[in-house]
């Protein structure tokens, strides 16, 4: 049954253009226990199957489990895609003359970072 999980896990990865690695990084697991669950050695845990579904939410958990059903429930609709940013310079700022208080960055992994400028 294991090996049927890592499998599924594979096809996961590929789906998703991710190595082991990232993956692993996605999901907040250690890398090396992801390399022994590929391996063979670890079965996954419980903690690992919540922490996978919640990262994929649009993977179905029971094919996830056990095999049975569509890897997506709505196989015909593409993941969603990251959303990309595109900064454009607007021609009306030119002539404002305004300081920047703060910027700040945000991460996908939910952490960010504040800089200001006049610290």
């Amino acid at each position: 049954m294991s090996s049927d999980i890592i499998e599924r896990l594979q096809q996961l990865l590929q789906h998703y253009s991710l190595s082991s690695s990232q993956f692993a990084d996605k999901i907040g697991v250690p890398r090396s226990s992801m390399s022994h669950l590929m391996s063979g050695r670890n079965k996954p845990s419980l903690d690992f199957i919540l922490k996978v579904i919640s990262k994929f939410p649009e993977v179905n958990l029971y094919w996830l489990i056990n095999g049975k059903g569509a890897f997506l429930p709505n196989q015909d609709k593409a993941p969603p895609a990251q959303p990309k940013t595109e900064i454009t310079k607007n021609k009306d700022l030119d002539n404002v003359k305004k300081k920047v208080r703060q910027v700040m960055v945000f991460y996908e992994d939910g952490t960010f970072e504040s800089y200001n400028p006049s610290e």
